[in-house]
């Protein structure tokens, strides 16, 4: 499996973030060709040391980095790309990994 991980840091407007990122960007993502599952994160997001500045977490999953990269190569995955960069343009809210996985 391969995987694609987005942190989305807090947003300045958490209701126009999830209006938008559960209306429209998640049907957009959902029509990339070899995806295989969409998760994302439910509740308050914490790390060892108590809160932090994460508001969600997508987790995209494709059967290997080949068909990932084809998919965003699409045109639907070409388009929910810059649907992403509507609601979150740069990279200070935003943290994406990208990474081939196994079962252990």
């Amino acid at each position: 499996m391969a995987g694609m991980i987005v942190i989305y840091k807090q947003p300045a407007d958490a209701q126009a973030f999830d209006r938008h990122y559960f209306e429209t960007h998640i049907p957009l993502a959902k029509k990339i060709p070899g995806l295989k599952k969409y998760e994302v994160s439910q509740g308050p997001i914490t790390v060892l040391a108590g809160p932090s500045d994460v508001y969600l977490i997508g987790t995209l999953h494709f059967d290997d980095l080949d068909a990932m990269k084809k998919g965003f190569a699409s045109p639907e995955g070409k388009a929910a790309g810059a649907d992403r960069r509507l609601y979150a343009p740069d990279e200070s809210g935003v943290q994406i990994f990208i990474f081939d996985s196994r079962e252990v």
